[in-house]
């Protein structure tokens, strides 16, 4: 009856409910107990004037266990669905809780474990006391109480104090997870979601177990990706000879979205293990000279990223990755090519000649290629004024006149007004130190990641998202602060702080940035139109391209100015590209 949304059904319901809640039959009150969870989705008032919310709390104390988890169960869904009640168990709840595990079902297990994220333990004993009674249902055959086990045993470590407890319950958990991968393969998939989460907040529960993770013959595509991240997370000084042994195998598969993902894992490993760099760098190069078109893409991508890691270290190998440039067809394996080249133009002799090859089909290409290619450009220029004076001018037109793109069309004004006033501020603009590059950007935010944490074994740990983006009306949870709650500053969870400091850097550097460019127009003081052409006639012309030395005295005509004060067109009189106004 309790499926039958009916108004004057529901009436009837309320008295048998009342007394079915009471029943002697241990199987009365556990259907009762899940009818209220029922009538509470069509009629919340009516629930809660009648009381069965508080004849629900009694059945925790009952002596069937299957009634016990059924009451769990029901007041769970109605405290996820309320506005005004939630659902907090205090310690002797909880322990009266897992007293029943022992004698429910699978799904009786589960719906008590659940209930359990729901206590917050107020000591720290209190914590690791819960951890030790629920540890057995880590060799539970079922892989739904094997998951929520690992969830409330990790909620529960965050409000432990000795660390030789965590460590000691850290060990106890890799086990189950690695018996979890013996299973299907919807199982593994799942399991290894979860895991990339387990293992970014506690490395050292699998750190011992990365053989464990690599990838057979016969593994279908989602597992082998899932995986290879796995494998990577965990690699280290100790096991990365290993790692890069098993990735090169991986490279040499017939999927190609497993093998670009494997060379990509082994340049992230160089970024992420410097003592590894060297091995990489001749793995990558081995693999560019199987001459497999999609190899040697993915493999120019992670060496532009390598090279921003370690700058003037591995720049011999750029006349390798230059013998390769008739292969590349993808926008990001050329955009990082065109990006090596600029970088690294006063290196290569015929920077010149490789990025007037590229330009041929500028106007063609996606703007992640256009946008590369400016850039390059204008790097060739600043280093090599002579082998650059005949494309920047090219370029720069293209880039304000015959693109689209708002963003690619800024950035070619201000590479414009930089080489117009000032190229030795251009120069230090443009080659300007990058922030450091690493691999903890791969990370998630610590914050998001204990969300996440809290709903291991569900879809939002299989999405890596929070249940909020995804289900209408979602309760959201958090870790609530209590005595015993551990404030989290310890090596494990250097990332934020990692990130804070990266945040630091960019943000001086931007102000320095700022600070090198020229005065905004805004900033002059007007001038007439008669006044500005009297003023360009008293100055000597000068070809800007044919003598890059005197750019710095060259006179600018400011767009921006123009169009901000609605002043007609003015052109310079001067041989010079850069002074014609081109937002008429």
């Amino acid at each position: 009856m309790g499926y039958i949304q009916v108004e004057k059904i529901v009436d009837v319901l309320v008295d048998p409910l009342r007394h079915s809640l009471r029943d002697r039959d241990p199987y009365v009150r556990k259907t009762a107990a899940t009818c209220v969870a029922k009538l509470y989705m069509y009629d919340r008032v009516l629930v809660e004037s009648e009381h069965f919310v508080d004849m629900l709390k009694e059945l925790l104390n009952d002596s069937n266990p299957t009634v016990v988890a059924n009451a769990v169960a029901a007041l769970t869904e109605i405290s996820e669905r309320s506005d005004n009640i939630q659902l907090r168990l205090d310690h002797s709840i909880a322990s009266k809780l897992v007293s029943a595990l022992g004698e429910c079902s699978e799904w009786g297990q589960t719906y008590i474990l659940e209930a359990l994220m729901y206590y917050v333990p107020q000591e720290s004993r209190d914590a690791e006391i819960l951890a030790e009674r629920i540890s057995p249902r880590l060799q539970h055959a079922n892989s739904g109480v094997v998951l929520t086990a690992t969830k409330v045993m990790m909620y529960l470590m965050n409000y432990m104090s000795s660390e030789e407890e965590i460590s000691q319950y850290c060990r106890k958990l890799g086990p189950p997870l690695v018996t979890l991968l013996a299973s299907g393969y919807e199982v593994q998939y799942v399991a290894l979601r979860n895991i990339q989460l387990i293992i970014q907040r506690r490395p050292e529960i699998l750190k011992n177990d990365i053989k464990v993770f690599f990838c057979k013959y016969d593994d279908p595509i989602c597992v082998k990706l899932g995986k290879l991240e796995i494998i990577f997370r965990l690699a280290n000084e100790r096991n990365v000879d290993i790692v890069l042994n098993e990735l090169k195998e991986y490279a040499a598969e017939v999927d190609v979205d497993f093998v670009r993902k494997a060379v990509r894992a082994i340049g992230r490993l160089a970024v992420k293990i410097e003592s590894a760099a060297d091995k990489c760098i001749s793995s990558l190069l081995e693999l560019i000279q199987t001459k497999v078109n999609y190899v040697v893409q993915e493999a120019i991508i992670v060496i532009r990223d390598i090279f921003r890691k370690y700058p003037n270290q591995y720049e011999s190998i750029i006349s390798t990755l230059c013998e390769n440039l008739d292969d590349l067809d993808e926008p990001e394996a050329k955009a990082s090519m065109i990006w090596i080249i600029g970088q690294y133009a006063d290196r290569i002799e015929n920077a010149d000649q490789l990025l007037d090859d590229f330009l041929y089909t500028f106007l063609e290409e996606p703007y992640e290629v256009q946008t590369a290619l400016l850039t390059a450009t204008v790097k060739l220029f600043v280093q090599r004024p002579t082998a650059g004076q005949e494309l920047v001018p090219k370029v720069l037109k293209w880039a304000t006149e015959e693109v689209d793109n708002p963003d690619l069309r800024d950035r070619g004004y201000i590479y414009w007004r930089l080489l117009s006033t000032d190229p030795a501020t251009a120069k230090a603009v443009v080659l300007s130190d990058k922030p450091a590059i690493t691999t903890e950007s791969d990370n998630l935010d610590p914050n998001f990641l204990d969300e996440l944490l809290l709903h291991i074994g569900s879809l939002a740990s299989i999405y890596h998202k929070n249940p909020t983006t995804f289900i209408n009306h979602y309760k959201p949870r958090y870790l609530i602060p209590s005595p015993a709650f551990r404030q989290r500053v310890d090596t494990k969870d250097t990332s934020a702080l990692q990130h804070q400091q990266l945040q630091k850097q960019q943000q001086q550097l931007q102000q320095q940035q700022m600070n090198a460019l020229p005065s905004s127009p805004f900033d002059q003081p007007y001038q007439s139109q008669q006044q500005q052409q009297q003023q360009q006639q008293a100055q000597p012309e000068i070809d800007l391209l044919q003598d890059p030395q005197q750019l710095v005295n060259a006179p600018f005509n400011d767009w921006s100015y123009n169009a901000a004060t609605a002043n007609n067109r003015v052109v310079s009189q001067i041989n010079n590209p850069y002074s014609t106004d081109l937002l008429q």
